[in-house]
């Protein structure tokens, strides 16, 4: 039987990478059980966020496209990125790329659109929820997307990087997770796009108030159903 193409990893956050790890090994097993060739290669996290955080994403995508050149050296086909706070650099990431990437935002909204959604909220960090990668690729099919109010993304932010990028779960913090995700659905949302690699950890299908298109599920799905190379 043949393998799945070689998939290239970038990491960026590492507890995020390693998720996303799990989740498509996972998914490749329940998929006919048909591990496919990865190579995972990180930048460290604190250059990431010195580069968002001064707003450079020109330096976010060389640090990209840095780790893209060793997955290429390693033999990966295709990389991509679990983190949903840099996919607005993959674009200038994908330039003079050796091999091409995946981006999260389209791939989310083709399962949206297939599935006939049209008012989604959306969970992430303020680089996701107030950033134009989402908004964009899904305003061009005619849906609607929803930020949480200004106290939830403040809220969502000090979770998320405060807490769950350094694996830190605490139950106070789950509890307001799926409250945020409640007053979406008071707001008239059908729907949750998991735009952050680690709110996984506190929210699924089991607490959350509505069905939830996980971006990292939805990209790992992906690269699993690439087309085989060969034994």
């Amino acid at each position: 039987m043949g393998l799945t193409r070689h998939i290239g990893i970038v990491g960026v956050s590492p507890e995020g990478a390693a998720l996303f790890l799990q989740r498509l090994s996972r998914l490749a097993a329940k998929n006919g059980g048909v591990h496919p060739r990865v190579s995972l290669h990180n930048e460290p996290l604190s250059h990431y966020l010195e580069a968002i955080h001064a707003d450079d994403w020109h330096r976010v995508a060389d640090l990209l496209r840095r780790s893209a050149s060793m997955l290429a050296a390693c033999g990966a086909e295709v990389c991509l990125t679990p983190d949903n706070a840099v996919q607005h650099a993959i674009q200038l990431a994908e330039h003079e790329s050796e091999i091409p990437w995946l981006s999260i935002p389209e791939l989310v909204a083709d399962a949206l659109a297939k599935d006939n959604r049209t008012k989604v909220g959306l969970l992430g960090t303020r680089w996701v929820t107030q950033g134009a990668a989402f908004q964009t690729m899904l305003g061009m099919r005619g849906i609607q997307v929803l930020s949480p109010e200004e106290e939830d993304a403040e809220r969502l932010d000090e979770i998320i990087l405060g807490e769950l990028i350094y694996g830190k779960i605490l139950h106070s913090s789950n509890t307001e997770v799926v409250s945020i995700a409640s007053r979406l659905q008071e707001r008239g949302c059908e729907s949750l796009i998991v735009g952050s690699s680690e709110v996984p950890l506190m929210l699924n299908s089991a607490n959350s108030p509505l069905p939830l298109f996980d971006s990292a599920e939805i990209l790992a799905l992906r690269a699993i159903e690439l087309d085989p190379i060969g034994p």
